[in-house]
């Protein structure tokens, strides 16, 4: 699949770095603890009721943060299914792709946790429903859900929420302002590997490469 157009420098540089890491032969997913191995994928999707303009995100209990729904993607699994396995779990709704992405990546993000030190790689997701659609969720995730605005997110302190919330908000608002249209990450699976292309070849950055753009110039947080 075709790659993203990064919304930003720092997104830019996290398109690369995963490039180089799935192209590093280094394994994809979590194996039980969540610190193996040191880096993994994660399927992230945020609701968007697209009548009110307004994004879902849960006060997750382990982070303590406000965030959208998510999980690891599993052996073999495309982080596509992981995000419609996802939403009937944790929300109890069908997964729905918005117009913006379909059922592609919208946002990609390179981030160092600090429970056991790993690193999540976060293919976004934006998905379609009305706020009146959501009714239950699961509570052993969340505490509370919350319909904020795209303007609301972008007042809420950075240090409640993921530490790419607000990119992704100034990403989801030019594409819904009819700025550039965003790529996708491509997310080709079989048992071992995802084909993610970019239009040309990636940096020689291998894991240890991509963990150092994990963590440069974004706070650390707890994996959900």
């Amino acid at each position: 699949m075709a790659g993203v157009e990064p919304g930003d420098e720092v997104e830019r540089a996290h398109v690369e770095a995963v490039v180089a890491w799935v192209g590093s032969g280094a394994p994809l997913y979590r194996a039980g603890r969540s610190d193996v191995p040191p880096m993994h994928l994660v399927s992230y999707f945020v609701v968007l009721d697209e009548e009110r303009g307004e994004l879902l995100l849960g006060a997750h209990r382990k982070a303590g943060l406000w965030l959208p729904a998510g999980g690891h993607v599993e052996p073999g699994e495309e982080p596509w299914a992981c995000t419609v396995w996802e939403c009937r779990e944790e929300l109890g709704i069908e997964a729905v792709a918005a117009g913006v992405a379909g059922e592609r990546p919208f946002f990609v993000t390179v981030t160092e946790t600090r429970d056991r030190g790993h690193t999540d790689v976060s293919l976004w997701y934006l998905l379609s429903a009305e706020a009146s659609a959501v009714g239950w969720y699961d509570e052993r995730e969340f505490s509370a859900l919350r319909w904020l605005t795209i303007e609301q997110v972008l007042r809420e302190p950075l240090v409640t929420l993921d530490p790419h919330m607000h990119r992704f908000a100034r990403k989801l608002r030019r594409a819904l302002s009819g700025g550039a249209a965003p790529g996708s990450v491509g997310d080709e699976l079989d048992a071992d590997r995802v084909a993610v292309a970019d239009g040309g070849e990636g940096p020689g950055v291998g894991v240890e490469g991509a963990e150092e753009v994990a963590g440069a110039g974004e706070a650390a947080f707890v994996a959900p």
